[in-house]
């Protein structure tokens, strides 16, 4: 495993990590406490020591799983997670960023992680008015002054916002997360090159393209009804899964896994900090960290 400084946070994570919104059950599968202790030990056999999650991934479930799973060995850990939804079925959030309740769901993170901090808090796929809501950043402040937060940071929507990457520093952010991979290169653009000028570290969020970068799924593939992939993705998949094949057949050098060399292919931009594929299973989680092999 290799591991890279996130930006003016000074954390050293590993460039691979584990993303859990599989955790909160909208990927069509349901998990138990030991199938998500599996996936943890697996991770830390591989060196992996950062962990992103997010309040509306279920109703703070996936953040249980994870709390349950790290239990007495919580320094081990760089713990991420966000602000900003309630969760109350699957597909169905609501959006809050008043700064009380922001307190609210950080007091329910932590509750939920069994800690008294987290090493990464991260405004959560905010609309601009959201993003500036009045006394929110003030408030945030105050809470990692009292211990409760290290760091904060944003998860960005749409992978091309500017304005809130611009405005990182000045909220006292110091890492962005953003859509980044082979078929979504729109942070290019400016996003990275902003992130790079102002040291913010980089979080690479679906780094396999929701699955589709795994080389495992053709033009015509189902996802069960209860898969995210299903229900959001339907108008352009086919012609995704159509560019992923072309991708397989002139880029991915011959015997190298089309999932391991697209993860590879995010941490070889030099602004990117890591990438935080999901897992599914202890194997899952080793073949995305054999992706550091490929640096």
């Amino acid at each position: 495993m290799h591991y890279r400084t996130l930006g003016r946070t000074g954390l050293k994570i590993s460039v691979v990590g584990v993303g859990t919104w599989q955790f909160g059950g909208e990927w069509g599968v349901d998990f138990t406490q030991p199938e998500v202790d599996a996936i943890f030990a697996a991770a830390q056999d591989c060196g992996i020591n950062f962990i992103d999650t997010a309040e509306c991934y279920g109703d703070h479930l996936s953040e249980r799983f994870i709390g349950n799973a790290i239990a007495g060995q919580r320094e081990k850990w760089i713990v991420a997670t966000k602000f900003g939804h309630h969760f109350h079925k699957n597909f169905d959030r609501t959006r809050h960023f008043d700064a009380a309740d922001v307190v609210r769901q950080l007091d329910d993170s932590l509750k939920a992680l069994r800690t008294d901090y987290v090493d990464l808090l991260q405004c959560h796929s905010a609309e601009d008015a959201e993003f500036d809501t009045d006394g929110l950043w003030a408030t945030l402040q105050r809470e990692q002054a009292k211990g409760k937060v290290r760091h904060l940071g944003l998860s960005i929507s749409p992978q091309t916002n500017l304005y809130q990457t611009e405005r990182a520093k000045a909220v006292g952010a110091g890492a962005i997360q953003v859509v980044y991979n082979r078929l979504q290169r729109e942070a290019e653009a400016q996003v990275l090159p902003a992130c790079q000028r102002d040291n913010l570290g980089v979080l690479a969020r679906v780094p396999l393209a929701s699955g589709f970068l795994s080389g495992k799924y053709k033009p015509g593939a189902v996802f069960a009804a209860g898969d995210v992939r299903e229900a959001w993705m339907k108008t352009d998949r086919d012609t995704k899964l159509a560019e992923v094949q072309r991708i397989a057949a002139t880029e991915v050098p011959a015997g190298v896994p089309m999932a391991q060399w697209a993860l590879a292919w995010c941490l070889k931009n030099p602004v990117v900090t890591a990438v935080i594929p999901g897992c599914k299973n202890p194997a899952q989680v080793r073949a995305n960290a054999a992706a550091a092999e490929l640096l």
